[in-house]
């Protein structure tokens, strides 16, 4: 068995799962991030993350197949034969960001999505379970939003989702003790995917209208969203059940 504490962090090959499986390595973890699709990027993040201290392994797998999800575990059990953190952090949308045009949806949409974010977290912790109530101090973070407290973001179908994760938090803290079960929710976090979806003249704009109007003038970066995530996971020992929004104050006007 591994000397280092394990953690397990989906969808890690960019954004915030890159940024935490390095903060979490240089902390002395080893990990396994999982992507579903981009393997060349998440191996290129393990070799990046890897150091003499820690060891970081890239897996592909879709956290909405169950099969996928059981398999990452067992890997983790392969490598290091303990699981002592969760960090579920893959998730999808569809771009639809009037939400008033409810024809920009359909159920398989709400599926698709509902299948990553809500299910898949749901699959991983069911088969992490029996390996996290081993550790002294097993944890797991969801990766929600604001969307799913105030009703906003990329797409209906994405906020009810996030919502709904923040609910399924709220129950498995309550139910899985003594595993912690925290949600972070962040805003606007810079990246290529909000980039992408949004496109460059929506994306400069949203960022400097934050920047602009938000209590502390700032948006989130995937390195500041990893801090809490981190923090949560080594230094805050006696919280469960809470969905942390990080936003630079954002919906404080909402």
């Amino acid at each position: 068995m591994s000397d280092n504490p394990v953690a397990i962090v989906t969808g890690g090959s960019r954004g915030v799962g890159a940024a935490t499986a390095k903060m979490l390595s240089e902390n002395g973890w080893n990990v396994l991030i999982t992507c579903s699709s981009s393997i060349a990027e998440a191996d290129k993040v393990a070799k990046s993350c890897s150091n003499k201290s820690a060891q970081v392994h890239a897996l592909q797998a879709d956290v909405s197949n169950d099969s996928d999800c059981i398999a990452t575990i067992n890997k983790a059990i392969e490598l290091w034969g303990r699981i002592d953190t969760l960090i579920n952090n893959a998730g999808t949308t569809k771009f639809a960001w009037d939400h008033s045009d409810l024809n920009s949806l359909d159920a398989e949409d709400f599926q698709r999505i509902y299948a990553v974010n809500v299910v898949g977290p749901f699959q991983m912790v069911k088969a992490a379970k029996e390996h996290l109530l081993k550790s002294a101090n097993p944890c797991i973070v969801n990766i929600s939003s604001i969307a799913g407290i105030k009703g906003i973001g990329s797409s209906v179908a994405y906020a009810s989702s996030k919502g709904a994760l923040n609910t399924m938090t709220l129950s498995m803290a309550r139910n899985l003790g003594p595993i912690r079960v925290n949600a972070v929710c962040p805003g606007f976090i810079e990246g290529e995917w909000l980039k992408k979806g949004m496109g460059n003249e929506m994306y400069k704009g949203t960022k400097q209208h934050i920047q602009n109007t938000a209590p502390l003038r700032k948006t989130c970066s995937p390195e500041s969203i990893a801090e809490v995530i981190v923090s949560l996971i080594e230094k805050s020992e006696l919280m469960t059940g809470q969905l942390v929004t990080v936003d630079g104050g954002v919906s404080l006007n909402l």
